[in-house]
């Protein structure tokens, strides 16, 4: 069975720094695309970040290039989301999801198999 686990969300001030994970497993994370989404009250979902496990290639959205920074453990079971710099925008539930092949895809309907969630909230 696919599992992702997303951790590490909460409540912080603007201007700090929060650390997400997930933790995938059910399958092999070799060719694949992990991938970062937020999704705000009335909001659509959209992507934030995606990394492709079988290579460098990596995905930001404009709104969070230089404060965000998506990377993956050794293993290529684990994904993380560094996000500093946080802005009231940001606040958002975030989801880990993955879709299989190479294409670079960062629509929400690309991807097949989600985490449930974690909310990250940053005050002003």
């Amino acid at each position: 069975q696919v599992q992702l686990v997303e951790s590490g969300g909460g409540s912080v001030q603007a201007g700090g720094s929060l650390r997400l994970s997930c933790a995938a497993s059910g399958f092999t994370s070799g060719s694949t695309w992990l991938a970062w989404f937020r999704q705000a009250p009335g909001k659509e979902r959209m992507v934030v970040a995606a990394i492709y496990t079988g290579g460098t290639n990596t995905h930001y959205a404009d709104s969070v290039k230089g404060r965000f920074t998506i990377s993956q453990d050794n293993a290529k079971n684990t994904v993380y989301l560094q996000m500093n710099s946080l802005k009231p925008e940001d606040t958002a539930t975030y989801y880990c999801a993955v879709r299989w092949g190479w294409e670079p895809f960062f629509n929400p309907g690309d991807y097949n198999f989600w985490g449930q969630g974690t909310q990250v909230t940053v005050s002003s």
